[in-house]
């Protein structure tokens, strides 16, 4: 039995890096990189960043596909996985505190005026501007998971006011919670930042489009962290220049990298990072071990997604 190493973003992670981790868990494993994997019958279970449709079948004894982050939307679309192969994502607090992080860096730097600053400073303008108080802010975080409460954890730290929206009822200190469809224009209402976490699922795919823009203030912000799928590009962009909502911050996108062709690169309300927010693994690549270790015991899997919800 032999795990695969095949993260395909070499950029973010080297295979054989990870696989030393492991190893340093479990010397005795048999762990395998992507460019030598060796008889694919010995494999059962696949860890990857970059899922490829169909990939799982080049592998006939495959029992589990780690993901090595959360979003596990890439395998879920794959209609040729086998109801077999059971699917797990990691849950670290890692990742999450950083991208909790990365939201309130965003957040801080419209609220002390500093991308204005910047603009001045080209110009050599000297022009002071009252920054926005924490407290008289509203931040929306979409998507109370375990990195949605630690994004609404963050910005309770720094007393900002926190509303909260997931598809069940949450309840979760010093957050004002709502849920379900019905209950999503009042939180994007009232919101001067929109933070979404939301997975990609078939209810949230382009849930962001020029009717849930138009529900927002003129002056707030999107950012996504979640998936590129919740957002319809096309219509964000149209919303933008209708002054729907002032601007948007984007970790993730439909395609990635994102196509030069795309009107994201240039507008003057986009932010765009290249999917960074959440970035390193910390103490996951122990869960991935574990889960090694429970799939060759016949044991409950860690993290294990819910193929009927997708996430």
């Amino acid at each position: 039995m032999a795990l695969l190493i095949d993260i395909k973003q070499p950029e973010w992670m080297e295979d054989e890096v990870l696989r030393q981790q492991l190893l340093a868990i479990d010397p005795d494993a048999d762990i395998r990189c992507g460019d030598n994997p060796g008889d694919p019958l010995d494999i059962e279970m696949l860890t990857t960043s970059t899922y490829l449709p169909g990939e799982a079948l080049k592998y006939p004894n495959l029992k589990l596909v780690q993901k090595t982050g959360a979003g596990v939307d890439a395998i879920m679309v794959d209609e040729s996985l086998p109801a077999s192969i059971q699917v797990t994502r990691l849950r670290t607090d890692t990742s999450g505190q950083e991208m909790a992080e990365y939201a309130l860096a965003y957040v801080l730097q419209e609220q002390r005026q500093l991308r204005q600053y910047q603009q001045n400073q080209s110009q050599n303008l000297w022009e002071a501007y009252a920054p926005h108080r924490a407290c008289e802010t509203t931040v929306a975080v979409l998507g109370l998971g375990r990195i949605g409460n630690l994004v609404a954890e963050k910005f309770i730290s720094c007393d900002f006011k926190v509303l909260g929206w997931s598809r069940s009822q949450k309840n979760i200190a010093g957050v004002v919670c709502y849920a379900g469809g019905d209950q999503l224009a009042d939180v994007l209402g009232k919101a001067d930042y929109v933070v979404s976490i939301l997975p990609s699922t078939p209810e949230t795919t382009r849930l962001f489009n020029h009717k849930t823009f138009g529900l927002m203030k003129p002056s707030a912000f999107i950012i996504n962290l979640g998936r590129g799928t919740l957002i319809d590009e096309d219509e964000l962009i149209q919303s933008l220049d209708e002054g729907l909502l002032a601007g948007a911050i984007l970790d993730v996108m439909q395609a990635e990298p994102l196509p030069e062709a795309s009107r994201l690169w240039t507008h003057p309300k986009v932010i765009l990072t290249p999917h960074v927010s959440g970035w390193h693994l910390g103490d996951a690549v122990t869960d991935i071990a574990e889960n090694f270790r429970r799939l060759k015991a016949g044991e409950v899997l860690l993290n294990q997604v819910n193929r009927e919800l997708g996430y």
